[in-house]
């Protein structure tokens, strides 16, 4: 995994790539992190020539380091633009090509599914785009297995986000499984930004707007929040809700694309990744404090969430101690 600011982060920007992802690029993985005492990335911005023109003319990316930067690159986010239909350029593809080979990191926001794909990285492999290019990218790449109802996807070595706000969703992912979710949620907060936002793309597509809105579900969700230890049930948040079942459900998926008991599920384990992190190492009151019940559940949750047990991710993301890492394996 990356130690600190060692493992470089290399944004390739070519002609006509959109300002807000590189923006996005720059905000998680480019800051300096006083807040967490440490800086997490190398990041490095890099042009196939001297002067990139940005998106539709809003300004010219100069003084940046060559396509040779790329080559260093432990994780290198790939190049996208609005204009899908416009292949990439033969000498950004060899570098996605080498970067792939070498094995580093790939990362694709937006459009940038559509360079990976035009690379060969993605054939076989799992991967998302923005849902009004979802058909015409099947069209060009049926060998890539598509999904379009969510907001990134993680398929190991290869990451691809939705559209440009998913930017900020899956470079938050990378954090938390690189660094652990109070890293994510500090990066999270100082973008004023969801450290997690449920549910995929289908609740961003346009539709008819109902006679009578369903109410807004934030106020029950801060409710829920603070009572993740107590035994709360889907019956319980339609009770505070003041609605049925039925019509909580509908208004999870509507506003969220969720479920409930899914919503209160994620919650729980973000809430027990937590306790793990700052160094809590007895299973049974993560569980207890995290409303997952039993370890047993924790480890069957936190192994198909994290891939990790809750022991692995505790040295993984736990304190440092004198004696190493954090304290012994549960």
């Amino acid at each position: 995994m990356p130690q600190g600011s060692s493992h470089r982060v290399v944004v390739i920007v070519d002609e006509n790539s959109n300002p807000f992802e590189l923006g996005c690029a720059t905000e998680v993985f480019g800051l300096r992190r006083p807040e967490l005492g440490r800086d997490l990335y190398d990041f490095r911005l890099c042009s196939p020539g001297p002067r990139t023109r940005m998106r539709d003319g809003f300004f010219t990316l100069a003084e940046v380091a060559g396509l040779e930067a790329a080559e260093s690159a432990d994780t290198l986010i790939v190049p996208n633009r609005p204009d899908v239909e416009v292949p990439r350029r033969a000498d950004v593809l060899e570098a996605v090509r080498r970067a792939h080979a070498r094995g580093a990191r790939l990362v694709g926001f937006c459009s940038g599914a559509f360079t990976l794909a035009e690379a060969g990285v993605l054939d076989g492999r799992r991967a998302t785009a923005h849902w009004q290019w979802a058909d015409r990218f099947r069209e060009r790449f049926p060998a890539v297995r598509l999904e379009e109802d969510v907001l990134f996807v993680d398929d190991g070595e290869i990451l691809t986000a939705a559209g440009s706000a998913a930017a900020l969703d899956l470079g938050l992912h990378i954090v938390r499984r690189d660094h652990g979710a109070e890293a994510a949620a500090a990066v999270s907060r100082r973008l004023v930004f969801a450290a997690h936002r449920d549910g995929g793309q289908r609740q961003f597509v346009r539709r008819p707007v109902p006679e009578i809105p369903d109410e807004s579900l934030g106020p029950l969700l801060a409710w829920a929040q603070e009572r993740l230890d107590a035994p709360l049930s889907v019956a319980d948040l339609a009770a505070r809700a003041a609605v049925s079942t039925a019509t909580l459900h509908r208004r999870f998926r509507a506003q969220l694309g969720t479920t409930p008991l899914a919503w209160l599920t994620r919650q729980r384990l973000a809430l027990a990744c937590r306790l793990l992190e700052r160094g809590e190492s007895r299973l049974e009151v993560v569980a207890r404090r995290s409303g997952l019940g039993t370890a047993a559940n924790l480890r069957a949750l936190m192994r198909r969430e994290t891939g990790l047990s809750p022991s692995a991710y505790r040295r993984r993301f736990g304190p440092v101690t004198a004696d190493g890492p954090s304290s012994p394996p549960v």
